[in-house]
């Protein structure tokens, strides 16, 4: 039996939307979509979904990895909160640069070749930690990280319209919100080992009690550390993008009339969209400054007073609370409004970030771990809300919501300046004001969105 799925497509700004085939594996020949449709055996389904799956874990894991870094490179180049947090400006700029051109791709060579090469921009990414590690510039590591960006932008403009349509229009809030489990899942493993084999090496040492040649040699010795991590990670990489390029021909798209620039552009005028879009900006922003600041806040003496590396390896209940939040989620959003649960948990957020500045000690400290769980839903469903009632305009869609990600590259350095000017418990008025944002839109969005005209 065949199930036929609305195809919602994975790009922005051309004057083609994507159309394809899949092939049937239990059948030497091709299965054709019709219109706009997809056709799909479920084993079809299962082994895209798999493959989805696994790009959301790697892409989320390598992302959480900033939270580890950002405190070991404020102790060896000895940076204010506003400095250090552009390696988030770094990170997450290249959504805003390579969004379009990412979704321009998919459409011109289709999903798994696109895929092949996310990932590849991320092998290349991770490789160049090995010369910024060799020059010890904090500059040079900003660019690795802005190619590693880049990379993970194009997997992500792949993923999320992918599993939108893997299946029934009904699910899809249910269908991502799972999807993004698997995120939360690399989110949650990648950065206790990473908080091992970063922040815990040459603990025993004191950068500031060093000068000249011992200042230079120790942060060569330490940034050293960091690029034979990263080098391991982009031989991951490797092996994950030849296996995609294997199964490459799995997944065909062809190219039909579609959405014009103009038509793109027609959403900003889409009340429902637009709020979802800032959103978006919003969330991603609130959610990396809060992932940024966490090793530092619970390192303070007045909140758990923890040790450097003990600290970050306190990040994956972070990232852990969002992976449990996640899958809990996916059944709950089929039996409630997933407006009114985004604005709950919205109100969760704001709650707990009220807690942690007001209060001392494991209270405080255990309050921020916990916002996790609260963020756990807020992504998949601000998109698929914004995305409702679309049509076939979700195509141009889901790249412009991809730019809005530029959040996390303008909110965390916005959250260090006030952390630098006052300190990191003041510094959490900056989430906690996104997230009311973020109910405001649950609210709005609490009942089903009906179609949007073309503007």
């Amino acid at each position: 039996m065949r199930e036929q799925l609305a195809l919602k497509g994975g790009g922005t700004n051309s004057d083609a939307a994507l159309k394809g085939y899949i092939r049937n594996a239990d059948d030497s020949s091709a299965v054709t979509t019709a219109d706009a449709g997809l056709n799909a055996t479920g084993s079809d389904l299962g082994y895209l979904r798999v493959f989805v799956f696994a790009l959301f874990f790697v892409f989320g894991g390598i992302t959480s990895l900033n939270d580890v870094i950002i405190p070991k490179l404020k102790e060896l180049f000895t940076l204010s909160y506003a400095e250090v947090m552009t390696v988030q400006s770094a990170f997450f700029g290249a959504y805003f640069i390579i969004s379009l051109p990412a979704a321009a791709l998919v459409r011109r060579i289709g999903y798994m070749r696109s895929a092949v090469v996310g990932l590849s921009l991320m092998m290349i990414g991770c490789l160049l930690f090995i010369p910024a590690s060799s020059s010890a510039l904090f500059q040079m590591f900003l660019i690795a990280l802005f190619i590693v960006a880049a990379g993970i932008t194009v997997v992500q403009v792949v993923a999320n319209p992918l599993i939108s349509l893997l299946g029934p229009p009904a699910t899809v809030h249910s269908r991502l919100t799972f999807a993004q489990a698997f995120n939360s899942l690399g989110t949650t493993i990648f950065p206790y080992a990473g908080s091992a084999l970063i922040l815990g090496s040459l603990t025993t040492v004191d950068p500031t009690t060093l000068s000249g040649f011992a200042l230079t040699s120790y942060r060569a010795q330490a940034t050293h550390i960091i690029g034979a991590t990263y080098l391991g990670l982009a031989l991951t990489l490797l092996v994950l993008a030849i296996m995609v390029w294997w199964y490459r021909n799995h997944l065909r798209e062809q190219r039909i009339p579609g959405s014009s620039w103009r038509e793109a552009l027609g959403l900003l005028r889409v009340p429902r969209f637009i709020f979802g879009a800032s959103c978006i900006f919003l969330y991603v922003g609130a959610e990396v400054a809060i992932g940024s600041l966490i090793v530092n806040y619970l390192m303070q003496a007045d909140v758990l007073g923890l040790g450097q590396q003990a600290a970050g390896e306190h990040v994956p209940l972070y990232w852990g609370g969002a992976m449990v939040g996640r899958f809990i989620g996916s059944y709950v959003l089929r039996l409630f409004s997933p407006g009114k649960i985004l604005a709950v948990a919205a109100a969760g957020v704001m709650v707990l970030l009220f807690i942690a500045s007001h209060t001392t000690g494991a209270v405080s400290g255990w309050s921020l771990l916990a916002i996790g769980l609260c963020n756990s839903i807020m992504f998949p469903t601000i998109f698929s809300l914004a995305s409702e009632g679309l049509g076939a305009r979700s195509a141009s869609a889901s790249g412009i919501i991809a730019v809005a990600i530029v959040g996390g590259a303008v909110i965390p350095p916005l959250t260090g300046h006030v952390a630098d000017a006052f300190s990191l418990r003041t510094a959490l008025i900056v989430p906690a004001i996104c997230h009311l944002g973020i109910l405001a839109y649950g609210i709005y969005a609490r009942r089903p969105a009906v179609a949007a005209g073309r503007a």
